[in-house]
């Protein structure tokens, strides 16, 4: 009897895991999101550290496709001791290539284009967001946004490079405040 019962519950504590990882689908990460960041920067002597306000908000397209938006306020220009504030606002939409896997709706060639090239995928509980940007002189940028769903909310990680060095790191949490 006590070998049936730690089966039972060496069952109850991985399945709910594992089955939760493999159905999660972008509606669990539909809804508003709000938190702080921290942001450093390897290319700014007064702003290396600095704070920042996020807010987030997914919702599915009823077609397989998402949208996303995102408001960053960033304190990294002015007198470090009182930053100016600066709002930074980014929409995507993406269309479904294949499940858990979307290309935004705005993609051009990004050899020509002015906008970044962008696809989003699902890994386990992250949500990825990669954009990359190619520059009339030839030079590259990337930035990727890591959205993990975790017991009390999101992680958000994001890294940006240029020509594959990176440039800027930041890292915060947010709640869900609204559906």
């Amino acid at each position: 009897m006590p070998r049936a019962l730690l089966r039972l519950c060496a069952l109850l504590l991985f399945w709910p895991g594992a089955a939760l990882a493999a159905d999660l689908g972008i509606a669990a990460f539909e809804g508003v999101w709000q938190g702080n960041a921290v942001s450093e920067s390897a290319i700014s002597a007064n702003f290396q550290l600095t704070s920042r306000d996020i807010d987030v908000t997914v919702r599915a397209d009823g077609q397989g496709g998402f949208n996303i938006v995102w408001n960053t306020v960033q304190r990294q220009k002015g007198d470090p001791n009182n930053p100016r504030s600066k709002l930074k606002s980014t929409t995507m939409q993406f269309a479904q290539q294949r499940s858990g896997v979307w290309r935004g709706t705005s993609n051009a060639d990004p050899l020509t284009a002015n906008t970044p090239y962008a696809w989003a995928y699902l890994k386990e509980r992250t949500l990825q967001i990669v954009t990359l940007q190619i520059y009339a002189d030839g030079r590259h940028e990337t930035q990727i946004y890591k959205r993990t769903l975790s017991g009390t909310g999101m992680v958000l990680d994001f890294i940006r490079t240029v020509n594959g060095e990176q440039v800027r790191q930041a890292s915060g949490r947010l709640i869900k405040v609204a559906k």
